[in-house]
């Protein structure tokens, strides 16, 4: 039996209707077809399928889409606006932040909720807040400067 949800993703409303047990990140991977939220642990530890649900962090291989009813989510897909990237996405790139790019995605996000909360963020306020995302691929250095230099430039809009 589906139950009806309405959730708005990446500033586009939805009513529909889902299964109970559908995690949110199948529910965005598999019915709105947004691959950007990865699929890695499914245990809440890696950080791959970070989203923000009205504005917070969260891992969304643990939280059922029936609870994010009445939510705003947004994934990697909605902080572009149209074909420009966001500054954290820009920085990313420029500074050679990514490798392989599969928990790309999921620190942008936790990052885009830290600079949510905080205009200038320091390194140690940018290491915690990216503490529940792995990567496999970096020692983080590049990771933790496209923070610091994107959170700087939000600063000189």
């Amino acid at each position: 039996m589906k139950k009806r949800i309405e959730v708005t993703v990446n500033r586009e409303k939805y009513d529909v209707a889902v299964k109970p047990h559908k995690l949110l990140l199948e529910f965005l991977r598999e019915e709105l077809e947004l691959i950007g939220t990865k699929e890695a642990c499914g245990m809440g530890e890696c950080g791959a399928c970070t989203v923000l649900i009205d504005g917070k962090a969260v891992n969304s291989c643990l939280i059922l889409a029936v609870d994010a009813d009445g939510k705003a989510i947004t994934t990697i897909e909605g902080l572009s606006e149209e074909q420009d990237l966001h500054p954290l996405q820009k920085s990313f790139i420029e500074m050679g932040a990514i490798q392989c790019g599969f928990c790309t995605p999921g620190m942008i996000m936790s990052a885009r909720a830290l600079l949510n909360e905080s205009d200038n963020p320091d390194i140690s306020e940018i290491k915690k807040a990216l503490a529940g995302n792995i990567c496999r691929c970096t020692g983080y250095k590049k990771i933790i400067e496209a923070v610091k230099t994107a959170a700087d430039s939000q600063n000189t809009r």
